[in-house]
């Protein structure tokens, strides 16, 4: 029996039917039910949970039956504004239809119902900030009604139908506001000012709000969860062991290793020799296991600190498994499916007009959005993603709580550990510990990881960790050849010395600590190369391009030097230490200024990287300038790293000065900056930024509160403000407010992206905000070959004159 009468949603554009509240809440609870199948049996909740999640997913919207919210949706038309709240009414049925269940059951589903839009307490806008006077059941009649009452008894019985439950009694208007009432009541005295009444409780309700809050949301955009993981039906290792064979290759012993660790894994390997293989072997060992043990068909979350390394890594994983089984998830993810869109596009022929390319433009962009907003709804069960993304299930709530469940018994594999800072990679343990306790399995990649960082990941796991590396001393190859440069690499002697390795044909790689740097030696060596091997030749790379333009510069780059290519190009890349670990490149002879050892080993792997030269490629380490940032204040190398590790990180490279590079020796050299007052310093900020943010967001004390303010300061600490130039201000706006038939919502802003520049946050006193769209207005010095070079300030003009070391 369905509803048809009674809408759960407005109809779509150039229908007249909306969609049926029967139609919803069957999708819904499908949607629930795929997701369990996802996830298992969930450890440290009471084992009644997915039938109240079931039963909170059939009953969510069950209070749209009144004739408020049917006006609201266009039934009948016109629409009229509500102003109500249809979850309140939704308890009216839970406790009616389900009431031959125990009142600890119909507690938990009426919870579920009652927070999956709205938080529990916290604010004006929170269910006890908007309905803490309905003191009584008449009050309740006069605020949500009239109700129409054969169709809260057809709605009734329906609902039993699908819950299992006996044919409920007909009832009226007013026994159905004193059963709102009642639940309501007994809701909010149990969660008083949203607090969680047990230790065990608080964790349970975030969950199920994160189970309800995603089934809906798949279930309201139509959307799939995928539930055949791509590494176990492929059978991934026997297919990988077949394609090596077929190349006359094996797979190395280490690999081989971390596929039979039947847990957490740190796995060490020079680059090249297939971290990310043994990173899958793994995580498909995980997999099978999970599924055996709780029945889940665990996600994979593959997680890198940079988007440009966690896009290639999408691609390559994409032609592993197929693109359609990977999600990428990050805040310009849009922007990656937008590049790949444009690339599989069947439209070969050139447009002809500006309108029919303008019009490609937003088909591409339109499908990048669908792909995205699919991985957003965490339709993959393989998803590439920033930890800060993963994060945020922390922070709980109707906007978080979804990605918290989603984790729950999933697999982790943290690539380039070493690229965050104390505070940041505190926070990133101390989740780990949270996720080991919802089932997970975490697994650690590195070509090189300090005793420190293994110890401190250890102190949030209990279970043990295993540690794999390769067989015997001949698996660590010497690639490099090590030479040290009392002269800043900005001078006239680094000049002539990169210059001459230029004009005998080679590709190198110039790295600069600072954009300021990396200016000056591009407007120096780029004429240079040009001249000799035409305009590709030169490329520059820092992190304050517009993002269409970076898009295209990352491009140029990886055709150019990507690792493999044959036969290999002469040519200079001029870049910051952005591209440390973000593209998959591969140079003869690296330039670069001494900053710590992590960040050096990694500038060292992007040249020679599959030992493919016939002879040790030179990596030349400068000594930088070390300053203040202002007067008075502790010296920084090149003004951007803390003095003190590029100092330790010198020391040790000065006793090598000369020598071939034994990569074995790495994790050594590293254990000795980190055995120093400094090291054990950064180990005691680390150790209390895990603290600080598991009593600050995991006590899930009161888990369904109010957490925008939380949010927005968790987003400040890892985002800066992105602005766009003055001069782009109208293209800016037409990106963003065209349309075509059919296109997906949030389509302009994706094209209008393309013309932001990513800015730290004291440029918000740089330039105006556009209240219209909502954006930062520079005036700026900007060229499309080396970016953002300088800002006039509202007040006040800048110092446009080259400065070395000066952070833009």
């Amino acid at each position: 029996m369905e509803l048809p009468h009674i809408w759960a949603k407005s109809p779509q554009r150039g229908e007249k039917q909306g969609e049926a509240l029967t139609t919803h809440l069957d999708a819904t609870t499908r949607a629930l039910r795929v997701l369990r199948t996802r996830i298992g049996d969930l450890p440290g909740v009471p084992g009644r949970f997915w039938e109240w999640a079931r039963l909170a997913c059939l009953f969510h919207d069950a209070g749209k039956v009144p004739e408020g919210f049917q006006t609201m949706v266009g039934n009948p038309p016109p629409a009229h504004t509500w102003g109500q709240r249809h979850e309140i009414c939704s308890l009216a049925f839970i406790d009616h239809v389900l009431a031959h269940l125990p009142e600890k059951d119909r507690t938990w589903i009426g919870l579920g119902a009652l927070t999956h839009h709205r938080p529990l307490a916290g604010g004006e806008g929170s269910i006890r900030g908007e309905y803490r006077s309905l003191g009584s059941p008449d009050e309740v009649a006069a605020t949500f009604g009239p109700v129409d009452a054969s169709s809260v008894n057809a709605l009734a019985q329906w609902l039993a139908h699908r819950a299992g439950a006996p044919d409920p009694d007909q009832v009226d208007e007013a026994v159905l506001a004193k059963a709102t009432h009642r639940l309501l009541e007994h809701l909010l005295s149990t969660w008083q000012r949203g607090e969680s009444p047990t230790d065990e409780a608080g964790l349970t309700a975030a969950l199920l709000q994160g189970a309800i809050t995603l089934a809906d949301h798949v279930a309201s955009a139509h959307g799939q969860l995928l539930t055949t993981h791509p590494l176990t039906s492929s059978d991934y290792p026997r297919r990988l062991r077949t394609q090596l064979t077929l190349q006359g290759e094996a797979t190395y012993p280490h690999q081989d290793d971390a596929e039979t660790v039947p847990g957490h894994v740190v796995v060490r390997a020079p680059t090249g020799q297939g971290k990310t293989e043994a990173a899958l072997l793994w995580a498909t060992t995980q997999t099978r296991a999970l599924s055996e043990e709780t029945g889940a068909t665990p996600r994979l979350f593959y997680s890198l600190p940079y988007l440009a390394s966690i896009n290639a890594m999408a691609t390559r994983l994409g032609q592993a498994f197929g693109s359609d089984q990977i999600g990428v998830v990050h805040s310009r993810a849009a922007s990656y499916y937008l590049a790949t869109a444009a690339c599989d596009d069947n439209d070969h022929e050139p447009a002809q007009s500006t309108n029919e390319d303008e019009e490609r433009q937003r088909r591409h962009a339109s499908r990048a959005v669908a792909k995205a907003n699919a991985s957003r709804l965490f339709r993959e069960l393989v998803r590439v993603t920033t930890p800060y993304q993963l994060l945020r299930g922390a922070l709980g709530g109707t906007a978080h709580a979804s990605t918290l469940i989603d984790t729950a018994n999933s697999t982790f594999v943290f690539d380039e550990m070493h690229a965050y800072e104390p505070g940041r990679l505190g926070m990133i343990l101390a989740m780990m510990g949270q996720w080991e306790r919802l089932g997970g399995r975490i697994g650690i990649v590195s070509a090189t990881m300090p005793q420190q960082l293994t110890d401190a990941i250890g102190n949030v796991l209990t279970r043990d960790i295993t540690t794999v590396t390769p067989r015997g001393d001949d698996a660590w190859p010497r690639r490099h050849r090590l030479h040290l440069r009392e002269d800043h690499l900005t001078s006239e002697e680094s000049i002539a010395e990169i210059e001459q390795s230029l004009t005998e044909g080679h590709s190198v790689a110039v790295i600069a600590n600072n954009v300021a740097d990396a200016w000056h030696l591009y407007d120096r060596l780029a004429p240079t190369i040009r001249r000799l091997h035409g305009e590709d030749a030169a490329l520059l790379l820092h992190s304050r391009f517009k993002t269409g333009d970076r898009t295209r510069i990352e491009k140029r780059i990886h055709d150019r030097f990507r690792s493999g290519r044959q036969p290999r190009q002469p040519g200079l890349l001029v870049a910051t230490q952005v591209v440390e670990v973000s593209l998959d490149v591969d140079f003869d002879v690296l330039h670069t200024s001494a900053a710590p050892l992590d960040a050096l080993l990694q500038r060292f792997g992007r040249t020679n990287r599959l030992s493919q030269l016939p002879d040790l490629a030179p990596v030349v380490v400068h000594r930088p300038i070390y300053a203040p940032r202002a007067k008075g204040g502790p010296e920084f190398a090149d003004k951007v790293y803390d003095a003190e590790p590029t100092r330790l990180a010198w020391e040790i490279l000065a006793r090598h000065d000369g020598a071939a590079l034994d990569e074995r020796l790495f994790t050594d050299w590293l254990n000795q900056v980190y055995a120093t007052d400094w090291g054990k310093q950064w180990r005691a900020k680390v150790d209390d930024s895990v603290t600080t943010f598991t009593n600050e967001f995991l006590d899930f004390l009161t888990p369904l509160n109010d957490t925008s303010e939380l949010s927005d300061a968790f987003d400040e600490m890892f985002d800066g403000v992105d602005g766009i130039l003055t001069e782009d201000r109208n293209a800016y706006e037409q990106a963003l407010t065209g349309r075509i038939d059919g296109e997906e919502r949030g389509t302009g802003p994706l094209l209008a992206s393309q013309y932001l520049i990513p800015l730290p946050h004291y440029a918000r006193h740089l330039g105006t905000w556009d209240r219209t769209l909502n954006v930062l207005l520079i005036d700026a010095v900007y060229k499309p070959d080396r970016g953002l070079t300088a800002i006039h300030p509202v007040h006040g003009t800048a110092a446009n004159a080259y400065q070395p070391g000066v952070l833009l």
